[in-house]
């Protein structure tokens, strides 16, 4: 599977006043009725016109000039991955622009950038010194609904193969997914996004197979021949089943933690604001459109942070 960069280090501590400005500014943007709201139907236009207003904001350009809504704008961008905002947002912190000096608040925003390549935003790092500020509440995703046992016996959707690749992995993913207690469909969608079916694809970071097995992974699940298709089957649908029971069934989190990992997943407490990760969760999405899916319990005991990414939408 396809791994974004490892994320640097977030310390617990509340940045107090910097995400006081940040949520006071996001109410601002929600009780105007701007495009702050949390959507991410369309994230590449909306990160776009989300940064855009931002801006103007920001250098009151063409507006009154409103700090609180510029950095409600560009947090919620920054959620949706945009390396921009996050540079953005970095800058702001780093030279008090409208607001206090916060370098940690800087180094948090600079460091998502940089997490993505953005090359100025790496040099910024080096100026504002490492992270120690807790993540501000507009970076955060909602979480899924409370598990509802009518979804187990709900019926997925039809998968309707088109080509011989895809037909044989419907095959050996209909005969071993029951073994796993893995929705086909589910894992029909992680195959989909992964490798578009290509038993033979290898990614620029050493993921094969259809199920994009990186050699770690393919290590812990005893796979000895990533390309062998039933081989790559059988363990992407061990690591979706531990994945499962470790995040309870949140589809989202299973689906973020797929592409980059548990613990990404567990230090940003959420969906990582990662555009590529963001754009893989919202594609999961479109092929399984179910939040929660069935899980074994007895498979692993649940994440430690689960209750804490819980309760992020219920401060």
């Amino acid at each position: 599977m396809s791994r974004a960069p490892h994320a640097r280090g977030v310390g617990r501590r509340r940045a107090g006043h910097a995400a006081g400005i940040v949520a006071l500014g996001l109410l601002a943007c929600l009780a105007s009725g701007a495009v702050c709201a949390n959507s991410d139907d369309d994230p590449a236009g909306r990160v776009v016109a989300l940064r855009s207003e931002g801006r103007a904001y920001e250098h009151g350009e063409g507006v009154t000039r409103d700090v609180g809504r510029a950095v409600a704008l560009y947090c919620e961008a920054s959620r949706l991955g945009d390396a921009e905002a996050q540079f953005s947002l970095g800058w702001m912190y780093a030279n008090g622009r409208g607001m206090p000096r916060d370098n940690r608040m800087a180094s948090l925003f600079f460091g998502l950038a940089a997490e993505q390549g953005h090359e100025y935003a790496k040099k910024m790092l080096a100026f504002v010194g490492p992270a120690a500020a807790d993540q501000p509440d507009c970076l955060r995703d909602p979480i899924a609904p409370a598990y509802d046992e009518a979804n187990e016996s709900a019926e997925d959707g039809e998968f309707v193969a088109l080509t011989p690749d895809q037909k044989k992995a419907a095959e050996v993913v209909g005969k071993l997914a029951p073994e796993f207690r893995i929705s086909p469909l589910f894992a029909l969608a992680i195959i989909r996004a992964e490798s578009n079916f290509d038993p033979n694809a290898v990614s620029p970071k050493n993921a094969q197979g259809l199920m994009q097995l990186i050699p770690e992974t393919s290590a812990r699940f005893n796979v000895k021949k990533p390309f062998d298709v039933v081989q790559n089957v059988r363990g992407g649908l061990a690591y979706l089943r531990w994945l499962l029971a470790y995040f309870k069934g949140d589809v989202a989190l299973v689906a973020a933690a797929y592409n980059s990992g548990e613990r990404t997943v567990e230090r940003y407490r959420g969906v990582p604001p990662y555009a590529e990760t963001r754009a893989y969760v919202q594609r999961i999405k479109r092929y399984y459109q179910k939040e929660r899916h069935p899980y074994d319990a007895t498979v692993t005991e649940p994440s430690p942070e689960l209750d804490r990414i819980r309760m992020v939408i219920t401060k």
